[in-house]
C-alpha cells in the first residue's frame, strides 16, 4: 500500500495540471473571442516552479511586450554587477588654490548614476548631494573659483536614447535619456494653472516653449514634445483648469545639474563668475572638451547600491533606469557605454542562459520601443533562471502585488499589454506565468488578461 501513495500523488498532480491547463485554455479562447481582441495575438507561457510545462499558447511567438522586458534587464544586472554594486561621481579642481583663491576649473564626473539628485531615497537627495559638494570646498577653503564649471559627462557615448522610442514618448519622463551623469532622474515638473506655466523645480537653461494646452478636460491629458540637448520644447493637449502638475524629460541634464551647483555656490558664499558647460555641449559648440585632472579629488559621492535601485526600477517601471543599466553593463563588459553594446550583451546573457536568441530581439532595457519583441516562453524561462540564482530576493521584492495577489510585473503600451511574474494557488502550487497581447483594441486589457491569470488562483 505504502509503494502505491507515491504513485497516487503523481496520477492525482497530472490530472490536477490536466485540469489547470483545460481551464487556461478556456479562458484563452474566451479572451480572443472577445470584439475587442478581433485583431489581437496571444503569447502565453505557464510552468510550475520545477519548469515543467503547464500550458502555453503561441509561447515561442515573439511581441512586443513593454515593460515586462525590464526582467530581463534587472537580473542581468543583478547577477553580472552584483547587488552591492554602486555608482560614482566625482568633483575634482584644475589649476591652482591658494589662500582660497582657485585659479582653475571645477569638475564634476559621474559613472552615469542614475540616482543623483533622485527624491526616492533616504540619504541620497538633491540637498545631500549639494551639503557633500560644499562642505569639500570648504573643507579646502576655496571661497573664489577663476575658471569654469565643466559638467563632465562623457562616461558615456553621446546617444543618450536608444533607437526607436516614438517622438510623442521623448519629452515626458517615461522618455528621458541618459547621460553619463545625469540629475533628478532627468526630469522636472512643471506647476499648470490655467493652462499657462507657472513654475518649474529645476532650470531649463536656453529652453523656450511653445503653449498649445486646452483647459476643457478633467485629467492630465497632454504630452510634452522636446528632445535630448533641444532648447525648444512644445507641450499641447488637455488640463484641467485647476492647478495641476505635469513631469517631462530633461532636454540637457548637465547643464542643469550645472545650473544648480552655480546657485548653490552663490548661496554658500562661494564666488563663481565663470561659464556653465558640460563636455557634450563643448563637443556641440565645436570647443576642445576639457580633460578631467587626474589628481586633485574634492568629493567622491557614492549611489545607493543596486539591490535598491533594482526594486525602484520593477515597483515604478522606471525606463531611465532601465537604459542606464543598459549602457553600465556595455561599459562593463565590453567597454562601450552605448545601447548597442549593452544591448548585445544582454541577448548573449541570456542565450548564455538556454534561451533561444530568436526568442528575444531587445531595442532597449525597459521595453518602451515598440521594436522590442520577445516572447512570453523567454520571459517564464528567464524567471525561472532568476529564482534559482542568490540575488533572487533582492528581484523578487520589486514585483509589485496586483489586485488578483499574485507578484508580477505589468508592461502596459497603446494596444498591448503583459505580465509576467510568480504565484502560488490556494492549494499551495507554485507557478511561473507570462502573458503577453498585441493589438487588444478597447475595453480594459489589463482585467481581461487577469481574468485568465485568475484560473492559477
Amino acid at each position: 500500500m505504502k509503494k502505491l501513495i507515491p504513485f497516487v500523488l503523481l496520477i492525482s498532480q497530472f490530472f490536477f495540471t490536466q485540469n489547470v491547463a483545460h481551464n487556461l485554455d478556456a479562458a484563452t479562447r474566451k479572451l480572443l473571442a472577445s470584439a475587442s481582441a478581433y485583431s489581437s495575438i496571444v503569447s502565453m507561457y505557464v510552468a510550475d516552479e520545477g519548469g515543467n510545462l503547464v500550458y502555453e499558447k503561441n509561447g515561442n511567438a515573439g511581441l512586443s511586450s513593454a515593460s515586462t522586458q525590464k526582467i530581463f534587464t534587472a537580473a542581468a544586472a543583478l547577477e553580472t554587477l552584483g547587488k552591492d554594486f554602486q555608482f560614482v561621481t566625482r568633483a575634482y579642481y584644475s589649476g591652482t588654490l591658494s589662500s582660497g583663491f582657485l585659479a582653475g576649473d571645477l569638475f564634476v564626473t559621474s559613472t552615469g548614476d542614475p540616482t543623483l539628485g533622485s527624491w526616492r531615497y533616504d540619504g541620497y537627495k538633491p540637498e545631500n548631494f549639494k551639503q557633500k559638494l560644499i562642505q569639500s570646498l570648504r573643507g579646502k577653503g576655496i571661497s573664489k573659483i577663476s575658471g569654469n564649471l565643466i559638467i563632465d559627462d562623457s562616461y558615456f557615448d553621446f546617444l543618450t536614447t536608444p533607437g526607436g522610442w516614438p517622438w510623442n514618448d521623448l519629452g515626458n519622463y517615461y522618455g528621458a535619456g541618459v547621460w553619463g551623469i545625469n540629475w533628478r532622474e532627468n526630469q522636472f515638473d512643471m506647476q499648470m494653472l490655467g493652462g499657462e506655466i507657472k513654475k518649474l523645480n529645476v532650470d531649463l537653461p536656453n529652453v523656450k516653449w511653445v503653449n498649445d494646452i486646452e483647459t476643457n478636460g478633467n485629467s492630465d491629458q497632454c504630452l510634452i514634445y522636446t528632445a535630448p540637448h533641444s532648447e525648444v520644447a512644445y507641450i499641447n493637449g488637455v488640463l484641467p483648469v485647476k492647478g495641476i502638475t505635469v513631469s517631462g524629460a530633461t532636454p540637457n541634464p548637465p547643464l542643469t545639474l550645472g545650473q544648480e551647483i552655480k546657485n548653490w555656490l552663490k548661496e554658500s558664499g562661494i564666488e563663481f563668475n565663470g561659464k556653465v558647460t558640460s563636455t557634450s555641449q563643448q563637443r556641440i559648440d565645436g570647443e576642445k572638451t576639457a580633460a578631467v585632472p587626474a589628481n586633485n579629488l574634492l568629493l567622491e559621492y557614492k549611489s545607493p547600491t543596486l539591490d535598491q535601485i533594482i526594486f525602484w526600477f520593477m515597483r515604478k517601471s522606471i525606463n531611465f533606469y532601465g537604459e542606464t543599466l543598459i549602457k553600465t553593463l556595455g561599459k562593463e563588459k565590453n567597454n562601450e557605454g552605448s545601447f548597442d553594446a549593452g544591448i548585445s550583451y544582454l541577448k548573449d546573457f541570456w542565450k548564455s542562459k538556454g534561451i533561444n536568441p530568436a526568442m528575444i530581439n531587445f531595442a532597449d532595457g525597459s521595453g518602451l520601443s515598440p521594436q522590442n519583441y520577445v516572447s512570453a516562453k523567454a520571459e517564464v524561462q528567464s524567471l525561472l533562471y532568476s529564482k534559482k540564482q542568490p540575488w533572487f530576493n533582492e528581484f523578487y521584492d520589486g514585483f509589485p502585488t496586483q489586485g488578483n495577489g499574485m507578484k508580477l510585473k505589468s508592461g502596459t503600451m497603446k494596444d498591448t499589454k503583459s505580465f509576467a511574474g510568480y504565484h502560488t494557488s490556494k492549494n499551495g502550487k507554485k507557478y511561473v506565468f507570462a502573458i503577453i497581447i498585441n493589438n487588444y483594441q478597447g475595453g480594459n486589457v489589463g482585467d481581461a488578461l487577469l481574468q485568465v491569470l485568475n484560473v492559477l488562483k
